[in-house]
């Protein structure tokens, strides 16, 4: 077995540390990006919007928001969702797609080494020159061949870094994920409440209008009033009751929803929803929130972080296409055994040895390389815009939220006083229809605007309750809650990770990992 001089044996790994601590990685190093953000919020903080004194304040208000409605029903809704919801389910899933080509990527940091083992039965043609004098033979070999790519340009380095960029973006998304299944089912369930509110009102103005039109059928028999105000009292009354219907769709296509927002088929929370207590009172949002400033809301928000680790991803893999510029440097070794026979296989004089360097570079490819870099280039920039896209969302989002919440709270009061004296005016029309001091139209009219006022007060309730939960939810609130999960699902836990150096972790990943318990 042949073999090289000792010297360059004991020297072979210092020439390899050397190599790679002399090498530096090509492209440009990531760096998060910056843009100037407004001091303060347009919105003045009123009718609840407190400031926050420190970024913690606003975490501790906003992780479990749902908790505030004071609604257990709908405490063990939200759970339910980010417990089994198939939207969390996909998520994870994503998670897990990201870890695994993050350790695809991390691969290439170590040797790879494939066993083989081959037989070959050799027998020369007899119609060749010296054929027919060259006996059969027999070929046995057993070994192993290895090949390690020297790192020099950093292509290996970037591309786990692209790769833990990638896993630390699906984690945002769950995150982001479970944000908006927070926010959908409260909104959701508030949308339920609010049918089913609109309904009780809905019934409740039918056996009124009912009333009337009795009144006016007594009249009539009395020959007190003509067929007039039979017919004006019995519009009402149907044109009310023809309200219910649609309030009943609306009721049966939100717990549908919450159905399947739960994973589950669309009726299955019926019953549930039915016998809940309140059915039809509508949830009350906190009296104060916590808003905290813009950069606090950038922090905080998943989606904002997701953007960031795109960007990440995409500048680090400038260095990947780069690095393919550049000759791809590998150390190659082959270790085995062979012979003619199985009998002396495994003796001494059969082995094989080979190590040595390849060097492979790409001469000339009429420019696809370079084309390759400067659409790398291009993606980062889209990446880049894409983040502030998502930054300028972030802050519209919280903005109308703000706005819609502080307005509708107004607008709800002046309906309530609306709809309060509504109801006292057909009380005095009544009364004053029964005492013939007035004509049936201005019972038919109070009756008309109550019911409508009624409804629009519902509905503002509602509005105020949804805008809430949009609040919370451009706050960035909700993940928190979730968070653990999702760390654990985006652990990475190898052996080789463990033997190599510390890869780059983003920061939002490296204490997701920190607080990570080992995976099953």
């Amino acid at each position: 077995m042949s073999r090289l001089p000792e010297s360059v044996v004991r020297a072979l790994p210092s020439v390899a540390v050397a190599l790679l601590l002399g090498c530096s990685a090509v492209g440009p190093d990531f760096t998060p990006p910056e843009r100037p953000l407004p001091g303060g919020w347009r919105q003045t903080l009123e009718a609840g919007l407190v400031a926050a004194d420190t970024a913690s304040d606003a975490e501790a208000e906003l992780a479990s928001w749902w908790r505030r409605y004071e609604d257990p029903l709908l405490d063990d809704l939200v759970a339910r969702a980010l417990g089994g919801g198939l939207d969390v389910r996909e998520a994870l899933a994503r998670v897990a797609e990201a870890r695994a080509l993050r350790g695809v990527a991390a691969a290439d940091r170590v040797p790879g080494v494939d066993a083989r083992a081959a037989y070959e039965r050799r027998s020369d043609s007899d119609n060749t020159p010296g054929g027919s004098f060259i006996p059969d033979s027999d070929d046995w070999s057993l070994g192993f061949d290895a090949t390690w790519e020297l790192d020099v340009w950093g292509r290996v380095r970037r591309s786990v870094e692209a790769a833990d960029a990638d896993l630390g973006a699906s984690v945002e998304h769950a995150r982001d994920v479970a944000v908006s299944v927070a926010a959908e089912v409260a909104r959701t369930y508030v949308k339920r409440r609010a049918f089913q509110r609109r309904l009780d009102i809905a019934r409740q103005n039918v056996d009124l209008q009912q009333q009337t039109l009795d009144l006016a059928r007594t009249r009539l028999d009395a020959g007190l009033v003509g067929e007039r105000d039979e017919a004006q009292a019995l519009t009402n009354v149907e044109s009310t009751r023809a309200r219910v219907p649609a309030l009943e769709i609306g009721l049966r296509a939100a717990e549908n929803r919450l159905a399947v927002l739960l994973g589950l088929p669309p009726g299955a929370l019926a019953d549930e929803l039915a016998v809940a207590s309140g059915a039809g009172v509508i949830p009350v949002p906190p009296t104060t929130v916590v808003v905290g400033a813009p950069a606090d809301l950038l922090r905080r928000r998943p989606d904002v972080r997701r953007a960031e680790q795109e960007l990440a991803a995409e500048t680090a893999r400038i260095g990947v296409a780069r690095a393919e510029l550049y000759p791809r440097l590998a150390l190659n070794g082959r270790l085995g055994l062979a012979s003619d026979s199985t009998g002396d296989l495994f003796e001494r004089e059969s082995g094989v040895f080979g190590l040595g360097p390849s060097l492979r570079w790409n001469v000339f490819d009429g420019g696809r390389l370079r084309h390759r870099m400067h659409a790398q280039d291009a993606r980062a920039e889209q990446a880049l815009v894409a983040w502030e896209r998502v930054v300028l969302s972030a802050l519209e989002e919280a903005e109308n939220a703000m706005t819609a919440f502080v307005r509708e709270q107004s607008r709800r009061a002046a309906l309530d006083r609306a709809a309060t004296e509504a109801a006292r005016a057909v009380q005095l029309a009544q009364t004053q229809y029964r005492e013939g001091l007035t004509d049936f139209q201005a019972v038919v009219d109070t009756e008309r605007t109550v019911a409508e006022l009624q409804d629009e007060l519902a509905l503002s309730e509602a509005a105020i309750a949804t805008s809430g939960v949009a609040l919370f939810k451009a706050l960035g609130g909700g993940w928190q809650a979730y968070d653990p999960v999702v760390a654990r699902a985006s652990r990475v836990d190898d052996v080789l990770e463990r033997a190599l150096a510390e890869p780059v972790w983003s920061e939002p990943l490296a204490a997701a990992r920190a607080s990570a318990a080992p995976l099953d």
